[in-house]
């Protein structure tokens, strides 16, 4: 992971994602990774508490924390429990910069104490969007709100003066690789007014693997003895796959202008200690 410190206010994603990697931490720790995950979401129900004594540390050094890493800070139980708004609250508090990777709408909600953070420390957040085509979502993202209703919440949150863009994770080779799919998105991304785009190849570790090579043989059969090869047994996919997915989205961000174009950006003060999320560097 490109950073040091992150924060889970919950356990277990109702989005159940074919591809999520986090399958591979359940099934190390012993809890179901196949269908049943995201069926049970444990919530840190003191964990603005926690946080904030955490941050009160003499020793705390004000470093990065990225929101989500783990699990959506902004899957439906964010609706009743609002523990990533406390969270925000703590962390502007405590001028501890951060970033959030969300593929929920609901994060527009936060829009209040989001800006009020921006004004203290560096915060940047990330809408996760790996397509619009119909099917791929539906089918592999199955608890999510519609891509383009995400695009909808990533154009409010730049038009707020936050920071916000697009992370195409994960990509699948063969399903949604194609010029036209790519491009779609950097597209729309560029409509919304997105600072940053990024994307990543999927991964495959045990636990993840089983379901989303079951997922595989339901929704495009045939395509799992593909996949099979193109693993051949690592996790990860070859490098050259990965470098020419970054060319080629490159290559879009560049011809379709993605930049950061905020009328009225919101920034700290500039004599704010900032941390830049590494992210939002290998994507500008």
């Amino acid at each position: 992971m490109p950073f040091k410190w992150s924060l889970n206010p919950y356990m277990g994603c109702a989005h159940r994602c074919a591809f999520c990697y986090v399958r591979f931490f359940e099934r190390r720790a012993d809890r179901a990774s196949d269908e049943r995950y995201g069926a049970v979401v444990r919530v840190k129900t003191n964990v603005a508490d926690v946080l904030r004594l955490e941050l009160a540390r003499p020793s705390w050094a004000r470093e990065h924390v990225s929101i989500g890493a783990a699990t959506d800070p902004y899957q439906p139980a964010e609706g009743r429990f609002r523990l990533t708004r406390a969270c925000i609250e703590v962390l502007s508090a405590a001028r501890t910069p951060f970033s959030i990777v969300t593929r929920g709408p609901l994060i527009v909600r936060d829009l209040d104490v989001l800006t009020a953070a921006a004004r203290r420390v560096e915060v940047s957040i990330y809408l996760s969007i790996p397509t619009l085509d119909d099917k791929v979502w539906r089918d592999t993202e199955p608890g999510t709100a519609p891509p383009r209703a995400r695009m909808t919440a990533l154009s409010r949150l730049v038009q707020a003066g936050l920071k916000a863009g697009v992370f195409m994770a994960p990509i699948l080779p063969g399903i949604s690789d194609a010029p036209d799919q790519l491009a779609a998105v950097v597209r729309a991304a560029r409509e919304a007014g997105a600072t940053s785009v990024a994307a990543m190849l999927v991964y495959l570790k045990p636990g993840t693997r089983e379901h989303f090579l079951a997922e595989l043989d339901r929704a495009w059969p045939g395509e799992r003895q593909r996949y099979e090869r193109l693993f051949d047994g690592r996790s990860y996919l070859p490098a050259h796959l990965s470098d020419d997915l970054k060319q080629r989205v490159g290559e879009l961000r560049r011809a379709h202008g993605i930049a950061d174009r905020r009328e009225h950006p919101l920034a700290p003060p500039p004599e704010s200690v900032q941390l830049e999320f590494p992210l939002a560097a290998k994507s500008a």
